[in-house]
């Protein structure tokens, strides 16, 4: 059974973040679940959506991917977490994404490990091409 992926981000980072992993991954349309968390919506509400979300994908263990550490939709992750076979990352970003997708049959476990690398190893300077140092070039 396929780990799930779940993103849960400020609207519309989720549903743009799952339509790439779709563009690279198009057999993924099942394992990777988006939730926009619109502004100005109660976390209460926001958490039985999530909920509801879960609950159509019965037993199988979901990786829960947040965009910021301490903002709603990490603490409505947070809470959802709580409940089920599952594991919270907050920091998602692609290359996480696409490792974490890459190796969705891999235990939980191996897959939040995975996602993890993916986000550090796809955060890099890239310098200007002819530059002479690492610094990253900067128009100002």
């Amino acid at each position: 059974m396929n780990t799930r992926i779940l993103l849960i981000a400020h609207a519309p980072l989720a549903n743009a973040l799952r339509e790439c992993a779709l563009h690279v991954f198009p057999d993924c349309t099942d394992d990777v679940l988006a939730l926009d968390v619109p502004p100005h919506e109660p976390p209460e509400l926001t958490l039985a959506t999530a909920q509801a979300l879960l609950a159509r994908q019965g037993k199988a263990p979901v990786l829960v991917l947040a965009d910021v550490l301490g903002a709603t939709p990490c603490n409505v992750a947070q809470r959802l977490v709580d409940d089920r076979h599952s594991c919270l990352v907050a920091g998602v970003n692609l290359p996480m994404l696409l490792r974490a997708v890459c190796y969705r049959s891999e235990s939980l476990e191996a897959v939040a490990e995975r996602a993890l690398a993916g986000a550090a190893q796809g955060v890099v300077r890239v310098a200007a091409a002819g530059a002479a140092s690492s610094k990253p070039t900067c128009l100002s």
